[in-house]
């Protein structure tokens, strides 16, 4: 029976796949973009996600806490000092998983984009922008 066994083992040893979700978690925070399987992507998302929610909380204890978890202090600067405040009004879902259509050429394996969600905020000012430009136009031509 597989009671209180969650995660799979992506053939590595348990070391190894804590190193692998480590690595992953700090590179998705700086780049904010990367390429992987999907396996490795499911894995990491949960990690990921609390790490961000513990930013969110803010205070010292947290922010050493994360220190611990990525074993990297620069990843959660940006974590705690940039992304935190990203999604400081979004309950949850910061990350997403794109499905790529194209094959890793060594192996076949099938690959993912797994980025941070940005926010939503910043396209809606953008559309917002031009209409109100148009109907001051429209307003100045006719008089």
């Amino acid at each position: 029976m597989r009671h209180l066994k969650r995660g799979k083992k992506l053939s590595r040893t348990s070391a190894h796949r804590r190193a692998l979700l480590r690595n992953l978690a700090a590179n998705l925070i700086y780049e904010e973009r990367i390429v992987t399987t999907p396996e490795k992507a499911k894995e990491v998302r949960p990690f990921v996600e609390r790490l961000i929610t513990l930013a969110k909380r803010g205070g010292l204890a947290n922010y050493r806490r994360a220190i611990s978890k990525l074993k990297d202090e620069d990843a959660a600067h940006k974590l705690f000092h940039e992304i935190a405040e990203r999604f400081k009004d979004t309950p949850g879902g910061y990350t997403r998983i794109l499905h790529l259509a194209d094959r890793r050429l060594g192996d076949g394996s099938s690959q993912v984009i797994f980025e941070l969600v940005r926010k939503s905020t910043q396209s809606k000012e953008r559309k917002k922008k031009p209409k109100k430009k148009v109907e001051e136009e429209v307003s100045e031509e006719t008089p």
